[in-house]
């Protein structure tokens, strides 16, 4: 629907004062409806998107096992399958151990990384500290 404007050139600037709270309330209701439907569609996006990936997450799943009976049966043409069985899992065992450490130094980091909340409190503290000095 087509909202009506007025010709606001004859108001005298005291009308036009009158009309900012109005006018100043109704763009913040704008806004916040604005960011309603903003957050609503971005929260709809953002499930199918998870649902998406959640059903490649469920293939890869399966995916995995195959592969590695492949390797088996590849590893097998040379050694027994008991051997090639063996080495795939010992594979498995050194790539399970090299990502475990990496994501323990990623947590490390992040851990050792100052949050805004403890950089607030630190500030908060020195202000303190410098107030109870100058008395």
């Amino acid at each position: 629907m087509p909202r009506a404007y007025r010709d606001r050139a004859e108001d005298s600037f005291l009308s036009l004062i009158g009309d900012l709270p109005d006018l100043v309330s109704n763009l913040v209701k704008a806004e916040i409806n604005a960011a309603k439907v903003w957050i609503s569609r971005t929260a709809k996006d953002a499930g199918i998107g998870s649902v998406w990936f959640l059903v490649a997450l469920f293939f890869l799943f399966w995916a995995i096992p195959l592969l590695l009976t492949f390797a088996v049966a590849g590893l097998s043409s040379w050694w027994p399958v008991w051997l090639s069985a063996i080495v795939v899992f010992a594979g498995l065992l050194v790539a399970v151990a090299l990502f475990a450490l990496m994501g323990v130094l990623k947590f490390r980091r992040v851990l050792a990384r100052e949050n805004p909340a403890q950089a607030v409190a630190e500030d908060i503290r020195l202000v303190r500290e410098a107030d109870d000095d100058s008395l």
